[in-house]
């Protein structure tokens, strides 16, 4: 953990203040480069505010997507242990990144024009790590690699993204392969498409929690599973509820549907068979 002495040294050791560069926190942390990247657009003070949340959002959405990938190559390998730390690590990260909706959550109408005319056509649904969050999540769609087309690197990272496995296509290979009986349609889908609720992986799951003697292990990766997925609700209702204050039903910025697009996103369940097979345990 990090300490942070007063400039007079006081104490009972002092710490050492003359370095011949930068500071070994400044090489680590790059906080130079990290808070010099805000270039407001208006002259409204909340703008600040607005880009700097988002900017925090970009480097949440980074950490996830390392936990579940991390997860998923774990999961790959039999590791439960590796992956079930990766997930709730993921569960604690996302908890800090549904609270950057804090600062924003109250913005009036008003409020958000004052500077909204800076963003142009940007909008969040553009952001490439939440895209690869969203993939990792089973909510594949090619369509949504066209906005990154002028950026070759994003776009091939997106694109491999959307071929390989997700979280919780890895999550069922994994039940397969402990001799629970996963359709062989599931486990060859085609990755690049939305995964879709499958009543025999619900059976599975049912069959998993009505056990959790025989399978206490894959209970309890089912409940972190679904830790992630409730948190994932609450992101995108956040995110709804403060887009509905900030403009109401106004047509989105980029061009979205604004709110009935949100609404739409926020009615889906992640890692859907694990919410309805509590139905038929």
């Amino acid at each position: 953990m990090s300490q942070y002495p007063d400039a007079s040294g006081a104490g009972s050791e002092t710490p050492n203040l003359d370095f011949a560069g930068t500071t070994p926190y400044e090489d680590y942390v790059q906080a130079d480069v990290l808070t010099h990247l805000q270039h407001p657009l208006s002259d409204d003070p909340g703008e600040m505010v607005f880009l700097v949340t988002t900017q925090v959002m970009e480097l949440w959405f980074t950490v996830i997507v390392h936990e579940w990938e991390t997860a998923s190559h774990a999961l790959r390998r039999d590791d439960l242990p590796v992956a079930m730390d990766a997930l709730k690590r993921s569960v604690r990260e996302l908890d800090a990144l549904n609270a950057s909706w804090k600062p924003l959550a109250q913005l009036t109408p008003m409020q958000f024009n004052s500077y909204r005319s800076a963003l142009g056509e940007g909008s969040g649904f553009q952001s490439a790590m939440y895209r690869r969050m969203e993939f990792l999540l089973g909510e594949k769609s090619a369509s949504m690699l066209v906005p990154h087309r002028g950026a070759p690197r994003v776009y091939a990272e997106l694109e491999k993204a959307l071929q390989e496995p997700s979280l919780y296509d890895e999550v069922l290979r994994l039940l397969a392969r402990r001799g629970l009986p996963v359709p062989q349609a599931v486990l060859d889908r085609d990755l690049s498409q939305r995964y879709e609720p499958s009543p025999e992986v619900e059976r599975v799951w049912a069959s998993v929690y009505a056990d959790d003697d025989q399978h206490a292990e894959l209970v309890r990766l089912g409940e972190a599973l679904t830790d992630v997925g409730e948190l994932v609700w609450r992101w995108r209702n956040d995110h709804l509820v403060a887009t509905r204050r900030a403009m109401g039903s106004k047509t989105g910025t980029g061009g979205s549907a604004g709110v009935a697009w949100l609404e739409k996103r926020a009615a889906k369940n992640v890692f859907p068979e694990l919410w309805t097979a509590r139905s038929h345990v």
